[in-house]
């Protein structure tokens, strides 16, 4: 797919991008790429101490990246009926600022079939944050992204923009010392 091999050439670069993911319009950058990690933050004016989550396309990935991810939790994750982002201990190789100062950084594997190719593609993880900015609303659809946001995107992808069907956030679930579970976000 084209525009798959278009947002991977942005993403290698550093750019951002605005994306449907599994639950809401997103924006994405390289999970590796400190810089860009940053300019979600300044485009969302939102304070840097505050992480994003990310999407790895695999249990492969997860475990590179969460070396010390139990088989029980890595399995959930790839079964979950509903999009859900587990916050884990633990992540390495990402930029910095994606990891919380109590060493945890959210993931989720999404089934969205061009997010899971798109991530395939560009081998590393992609941040994945609400397409808003901070304090403002999640985008339900694309005609809910704020044009301001697009204006300082390096690429929108086009896939899905015409889809109305409202969606939601992920839940949200924090795996705790010895593997106990917290739910964050229903």
């Amino acid at each position: 797919m084209d525009e798959i091999h278009d947002c991977t050439k942005i993403l290698k670069k550093g750019g951002i991008i605005v994306y449907p993911t599994d639950t809401i319009w997103g924006l994405g950058c390289d999970a590796t790429k400190e810089e860009a990690v940053r300019k979600i933050a300044q485009v969302k004016k939102r304070a840097e101490s505050k992480s994003f989550i990310i999407l790895v396309d695999s249990k492969e990935m997860l475990k590179h990246y969460f070396r010390n991810v139990s088989e029980n939790i890595a399995e959930e994750m790839i079964h979950t009926d509903f999009p859900t982002t587990y916050i884990l201990s633990g992540g390495s190789g990402l930029a910095s600022s994606l990891i919380r100062e109590d060493g945890t950084t959210g993931v989720r594997i999404p089934k969205d079939p061009f997010c899971i190719e798109l991530i395939r593609e560009l081998g590393v993880p992609l941040v994945s944050t609400s397409a808003n900015f901070a304090g403002d609303p999640p985008p339900a659809h694309f005609g809910e992204v704020d044009m301001a946001i697009i204006d300082h995107s390096d690429y929108v992808v086009r896939w899905r923009r015409e889809d109305r069907t409202p969606a939601r956030p992920s839940r949200i679930i924090k795996i705790l010392p010895g593997g106990t579970k917290e739910v964050i976000r229903e």
